[in-house]
Formats: C-alpha cells, structure tokens, sequence
C-alpha cells in the first residue's frame, strides 16, 4: 500500500515510521480528550447556567456539536494522511499562507496553551493530596502590565512545568514509549471514571432532585448581556475544553498504520465513547451535589468539583481517589498532546515555513526532537502567563476558527480533488458540515462579545505569525532563486 505521496505505507521521506495501530488510535483520541475539563468544568459551567438540566443540555450539545466536527473531518482525514494533520489539509484547501497562520496558532495559543491547561490540573491534583509551596504574599501578587501573574500559585505552576518537561523527554526517547503510555494511561482512567459513575450512584446518598431545575431558573441571574443565549455559549466553552483534542490523531498521519481507515474509524469510536461518558459521570457529579453547592465549589482557588463530590461521601479517602485519577488522567492527556502536536511544527519546518531545526529527525528514536523542545519551551512559558480558566477560553476561542474553516474545506476539496478515492464520505453532506461551520461562526462572535479580553489576547497570539511567515516565506523566495 502506498499513501498520498506514493510512498510505502510504513516508511516516510520525513524519516517517521508508521508503528501505531487502530487501537492505539482510539486511545490516542480518547486520551487526549479525556484530560481535565471532565473533572474540573462542571463548577463554573454551573455558575454561567446555574441549573443541573441546562447543564447536561450543555454537555449534550457540545458533544453532539464535537462528534459532526469529528465525523466531517474524517473525510479529510481519510483523503490526506500525512504528518501534521489539518496543517496539511489546510495547506491542500486554502494554500501555504493560511496552513502557516494555523500552524502558527497552534504553537502559539491552541497546543501549546492546551498542554499548558491540561499540565496544570494534573499539578492541582498532586496539590489536593500534599500541598505544594506557595511564595510570599507579595511575590505571587507581581504582575505584569497587570494582566499576567506569572508567581501567583507557585507550587502548582512549578509542578506544571516540571511534567510538561518530563513528558517532553518521554516522547523524545520514542513514539513507542509515547504510545505506550498513552495507552496505560486511557485504560487506567476510564476504568477510574467507571468506578466514580459506579460508587456515586450507588453509595452517594445522592438524589435525583439535586439535578433540578431541568430548565431555566427562576432566580438565575447571568452574568452576560445575551441572556440565557449567552450563558449556554460561555458554558459551551467549558464544554468544548473537555471536547477538544479529537483531532489531534490527524497530526500522526506519518505514523499511523493504513491511516486512511484507522484515523476516521478512530475519530467515530473515540468520540462517541467520550461524549457517553462524559454524560454519564456530569449526570453523577450532579446526582452526588446540587447545584448551589457545585456554584460555591467554583469559588475556592484550586478546587476540582470531582474531588470535592467524592470527598462528600467518602470523606478524605475518597478526595484522595479522585485526585490520583485526575494525576493519571491528566498526565496521559497531556502526553498525548505532546505526542501528536510536536508533528504540526515538524511538518511546517519540511516546508521551510518554521524554525528549520523543527525538522530535524532523531537519528536513533526516530522522533521530532527539536520540534517537541521547542513546543515544551513554549508551553511552560504559557504556564506562567494565567489561570486555567483564561488559558482554555482563550484556545477554544481560536481553536473555533480553524475548526469551521476545516469543515468548509470539505465543500473546497470536493472539487479540488473530487477524483480522488476516499475511504470515507460525511454523512449527510453538504447540510452537516455546515450547521458545523455556522456553529463555528456563531461561538466565535458571541465569545468576542462576552470575553473580550480572552478573545483579543487570542487573537494576537494568531496574528503574530504574520510577521515570521513573511520572513521564512523570503528566505524561501531567495534560496529558490538562487
């Protein structure tokens, strides 16, 4: 079998090798959508909507949202196998310019910001067991420009960086050993959440009446101008932060085996096992504390509303559980980001359109050394610049824009290469791809009104790759020349 560039399946002028298999794949999408959001967004999706059914609705709707993401991309996915995922699409479906603009994004604001998000609540979880130093008063409360404060919450933050650097070394020594752990880390903690869903249903004490109201409050009050409207779309975005990383698998086109059934066949399985379970276990979380209680969770600093549910029955053991769940959970999902996303800067640096050591192939473990130090360079450096909070709203709000421009690439690919096979057509073309990119659109604009801040400061992190693609794109310009 040969892949797009009419090279052997299993080797790849880029120098990777294709090892992974279909079920490493489904526990590669898993694992890096089943991180942090599961456990931790429930409490300040609850402040926004403040009603146990809405809450649900929300999940549901972002989980059905996410799996037409997931289902239309798979087309493309299916047609482009190759290292660097959409990066590659894009590049197919809007030309090198907007490819660089997304990959740029990626490194700046939407990976890096993720692994940052995601390391981090691995390190308040270790923080919830033994408590991890803080620095004086006066240290953590030094800003910059008063936006950013880079000493606040010390301890976890160290701690944050510390993994993000150990993982970055484990996918350094091979994607084998990457893998590997992605695996036994996805097994481990679907197993715990199945424990989680099990013990509060049945030991909890909890009640069915904890979930009502089923719709709008009578008391709500929301905190946004929009109304109900905008407070389903601020919640959506904590939502959309346990969502995401589906597409993450895209970037492993290079070393997926027969990536054009394995990559769409990973995204259906995976999505629809973690839009079930995340369901179940908000359905649970809900059933063990009411809603005015999960509100007051919401305000304490480095609070987890999954550790704080289980400690209500189980007292400290429980707490104790949870939080060495939530260490495995979120220690493989930020393994499998690393994993995936060094593969985006690796395919850019091929194109000249990047730091030309992010090309650079590991001649004993085969791996994309220097592009994986560069992104956990970054990474840690985001880790100082905010709270958990700010960090996701901010990515899921530029994730949002390349998301809807990925979905219109169907329809642009459909003629571009419309006779080119493809394993696999979207269901329900053209109408769901789409009410995909309208949703897309929609979320973009209201999150710009109600969030400005997170917004603009996305936007700069975007934008900020014009300046380097004009550089590389002349440095590429005069090498062609001469």
């Amino acid at each position: 079998m040969k892949n797009i560039t009419g090279e052997p399946a299993d080797h790849q002028s880029a120098g990777l090798l294709r090892r992974l298999g279909l079920f490493t794949a489904i526990l590669i999408v898993v694992s890096s959508m089943i991180g942090s959001g599961i456990f931790k967004k429930a409490a300040p999706m609850a402040v926004d909507l403040q009603s146990g059914g809405l809450l649900l609705l929300a999940w549901l709707i972002a989980g059905v949202i996410t799996f037409i993401g997931a289902v239309t991309n798979a087309e493309i996915a299916g047609l482009i196998a190759a290292p660097g995922g959409q990066y590659v699409y894009f590049k197919e479906m809007y030309g090198k310019a907007f490819a660089f603009i997304y990959g740029w994004s990626c490194f700046s604001v939407i990976q890096s910001a993720s692994i940052a998000s995601i390391a981090y609540v691995f390190a308040e979880s270790v923080n919830a067991v033994l408590p991890l130093p803080h620095l004086g008063q006066s240290l953590e409360e030094w800003s910059l420009f008063g936006i950013f404060y880079p000493l606040n919450n010390f301890g976890v933050k160290a701690l944050t960086i510390l993994t993000i650097i150990f993982l970055t070394t484990a996918n350094y020594l091979g994607v084998i050993f990457g893998g590997f752990i992605s695996n036994v880390f996805t097994t481990l903690k679907v197993l715990g959440i199945a424990v989680i869903i099990i013990l509060g249903l049945a030991l909890s004490g909890g009640s069915i009446e904890n979930v009502q109201p089923w719709g709008e409050s009578p008391s709500a009050e929301y905190g946004t101008s929009l109304g109900l409207f905008g407070a389903m779309f601020a919640a959506m975005l904590g939502a959309f932060w346990a969502y995401d990383g589906w597409n993450n698998i895209g970037y492993l086109g290079g070393e997926i085996k027969d990536p054009k059934k394995n990559i769409p066949l990973a995204l259906f399985t995976g999505v629809s096992a973690v839009m079930v379970i995340y369901l179940i276990t908000n359905f649970t979380i809900l059933y063990i504390m009411p809603v005015n209680e999960i509100i007051e969770t919401a305000n304490k600093e480095n609070t987890i509303i999954a550790v704080e549910a289980l400690r209500k029955f189980l007292g400290h053991g429980g707490a104790f559980f949870i939080s060495v769940l939530i260490m495995i959970s979120t220690f493989g999902t930020t393994n499998g980001t690393i994993l995936a996303s060094s593969r985006i800067y690796f395919a850019m640096a091929k194109d000249g359109l990047f730091f030309p050591s992010a090309g650079n192939v590991h001649p004993k473990f085969k791996t994309p050394y220097t592009s994986l130090i560069i992104q956990g360079t970054w990474a840690s450096i985001l880790v100082l610049s905010g709270t958990f909070d700010q960090l996701t709203d901010m990515l899921i709000f530029a994730s949002f824009i390349f998301y809807g421009a990925g979905a219109f690439g169907v329809f642009i690919l459909r003629k571009k290469m419309k006779d080119h096979h493809r394993p696999y057509k979207v269901m329900g073309y053209p109408y769901v791809p789409f009410i995909f990119v309208l949703f897309c659109i929609t979320l973009v604009v209201v999150t710009i009104l109600q969030n400005p801040r997170d917004a603009g400061i996305g936007l700069v992190l975007v934008l900020s790759g014009i300046p380097f693609y004009i550089f590389w794109k002349k440095k590429q310009d005069r090498v062609s020349v001469q």
